[in-house]
């Protein structure tokens, strides 16, 4: 191999220490090394070591790269130097609520499978409801506190009595639950039906009268999921299967 054909060499300071090992750090190297970069890697093996190399740089961050004599900067500073996206953890996005429902399809469609053979029967359709109650519920219920906050910002029955903003995931649940089982349906139908219908109006009014721009509570008090047409959906979903439960 000719010296022309030698790959570049980037240098990184990494954190590494026998309690922590920076993330950031990891995910730099890959990029490099996918980039065909070879790397320089350096260990700050302790906290005082870091705490030096910050200073002589003047950053206030590990991990550090530096490519040809130049500062690019941390992991994020790479990403931008390499012309490629930096998501924005502020932005909002649909992310969640579409992977959430995609696994959850898949599931009724695997239990569909195994139960009766086949993934396309109305029994999978009605698991995947239940499934998505399930499931959203169990993101609620990860922090209800942050999610109750979130909740109360918008839902009309959670501002007029406070507690059904901590009540509503453990509805949710149990309706989510009965309709897998396929049991008690005289019990998950009103529940979902209420929940639901209250659910709706609150959001068609939040966001297509009142024109609010708020973030949804839906997948837990911590996401950036907006409130509007996938919230409005999710509840009319709810809705649609408590009636299809009563009518069958």
């Amino acid at each position: 191999m000719t010296a022309s054909a030698q790959p570049r060499t980037a240098v990184l300071y990494r954190m590494v220490t026998d309690k922590h090992v920076c993330p950031f750090g990891l995910k730099a190297r890959h990029l490099l090394r996918r980039k065909g970069f070879a790397v320089d890697d350096h260990w700050l093996r302790t906290r005082a070591e870091t705490d030096a190399f910050k200073a002589q740089h003047g950053v206030q961050t590990t991990p550090q790269v530096f490519i040809d004599g130049q500062r690019i900067g941390g992991y994020d500073d790479l990403r931008r130097h390499f012309g490629l996206a930096v998501p924005d953890p502020k932005a909002t996005s649909y992310a969640p609520v579409a992977v959430l429902f995609a696994i959850t399809a898949l599931m009724a469609l695997a239990t569909s499978q195994a139960a009766f053979g086949t993934p396309f029967t109305l029994r999978a359709a009605e698991w995947f409801i239940g499934m998505s109650m399930a499931v959203l519920a169990l993101l609620k219920l990860q922090d209800i506190g942050r999610f109750a906050t979130m909740f109360l910002g918008y839902d009309l029955l959670a501002r007029r009595w406070v507690p059904y903003a901590t009540l509503y995931p453990f509805a949710e649940a149990l309706a989510g639950l009965l309709m897998i089982a396929g049991v008690w349906t005289w019990l998950a139908a009103p529940v979902a039906l209420f929940i639901g219908t209250v659910g709706a109006v609150s959001v068609f009014k939040a966001v297509y009268i009142d024109r609010r721009e708020l973030k949804c509570a839906c997948v837990g008090g911590s996401s950036n999921v907006p409130l509007g047409f996938v919230s409005l959906t999710e509840n009319i979903g709810m809705v649609a299967m408590a009636l299809w439960m009563l009518v069958h």
